[in-house]
């Protein structure tokens, strides 16, 4: 496994719709671990393709520790309620705003194996599948982010 550079805002590629992956081999799985690793490394909880780099409609989540799921070519298929949160990015960094986001959703997607995967998640899970989701359609939090703001460093 390797660390892979995260791309920041800025970048166009950010700002770009992710195409779908046409098979998940060798190449796909040994991304999808450099993404956790590079995730767990910057202490975030979610990471993209696009975020480092690649533009193929996969991410990876980590929103507990030690529950690591791997999306690929995902699809929301369903979405229930309504919650406000703070939110930072990966690709984003020193900044945080507040977000609404759908309280409950249902997710289908492939996983690491290829194997089709559905999934429900609620309250924070679902932000974080809601927010690496968002990447692959090329749209950042601070799109629909309210009181956009540094982040005080903790002492």
């Amino acid at each position: 496994m390797a660390l892979r550079n995260i791309v920041e805002e800025g970048d166009p590629i950010l700002r770009k719709k992710c195409r779908e992956v046409g098979e998940v081999n060798e190449r796909i799985q040994m991304i999808l671990d450099d993404m956790v690793e590079t995730m767990r490394s910057a202490q975030g909880v979610g990471l993209a393709a696009p975020q480092v780099g690649i533009m193929r409609r996969m991410f990876v989540a980590e929103p507990t520790p030690e529950e690591v799921y791997c999306f690929v070519n995902p699809e929301i298929i369903s979405v229930e309620g309504e919650q406000e949160g703070e939110e930072g990015c990966l690709s984003v960094p020193g900044m945080a705003g507040t977000v609404v986001r759908p309280e409950r959703i249902k997710i289908k997607g492939l996983d690491r194996y290829g194997k089709e995967k559905v999934y429900t998640f609620e309250g924070f899970h679902a932000v974080v599948m809601c927010h690496e989701f968002d990447h692959l359609e090329g749209i950042l939090y601070t799109d629909k982010a309210s009181d956009v703001h540094p982040v005080r460093e903790e002492l």
